[in-house]
């Protein structure tokens, strides 16, 4: 195992994430409920929705 694990870890978030946070360069909360909405990413049209277009 690498040194750093497990405790490199706990030292990272116990140590340097409330630093950043302080600093205002990590979150303190998430805006979205999904992965995908932490990430400012689009929901993508789903298969049906692609199929039928093709369709017409």
């Amino acid at each position: 195992m690498p040194p750093t694990l497990p405790d490199g870890l706990v030292d990272f978030v116990e140590l340097v994430v409330p630093e950043l946070r302080r600093r205002g360069l990590f979150r303190h909360e998430y805006e979205g409920t999904t992965l995908r909405e932490h990430l400012g990413l689009k929901r993508p049209a789903g298969r049906l929705a692609t199929h039928a277009a093709a369709a017409e």
